[in-house]
């Protein structure tokens, strides 16, 4: 089976960030298991997902669906390690090396949705 998505940055750098998310989390408070850290792993796992459920679809504006999609997930990771790091959860450190690695991915996937559009 050819997998398209394995080759793209954006995804790997996906899967680095979920890895990162499920170990941070792993320090969270007992109870947040089914609050903050589920919603943070969720989000993790579901941007490299969604990248690689696009790079199989037929069509560029499919692929470029599900890279909105991503995006958005990042979105809202981001949103969580804001309240992570406000509820001390994470430090100023942790924070500032998320905060570089979803810039990053949120370059990667705009460059992305930016090449898709592209005609060729």
């Amino acid at each position: 089976m050819d997998k398209p998505h394995k080759k793209l940055k954006a995804w790997q750098l996906a899967l680095d960030i979920a890895v990162d998310i499920y170990t941070i989390t792993a320090k969270f408070p007992a109870d947040e298991k089914f609050g903050i850290v589920s919603q943070m792993r969720r989000c993790a796992v579901s941007i490299s997902s969604n990248i690689a459920e696009g790079a199989a679809r037929n069509t560029k504006k499919e692929f470029v669906n599900f890279l909105h999609i991503a995006r958005g997930s990042l979105s809202e990771l981001d949103s969580q390690l804001e309240l992570a790091k406000r509820l001390s959860y994470i430090n100023e450190i942790e924070w500032k090396r998320f905060d570089e690695k979803l810039t990053d991915q949120d370059k990667l996937l705009s460059g992305l949705i930016r090449s898709q559009k592209e005609p060729r």
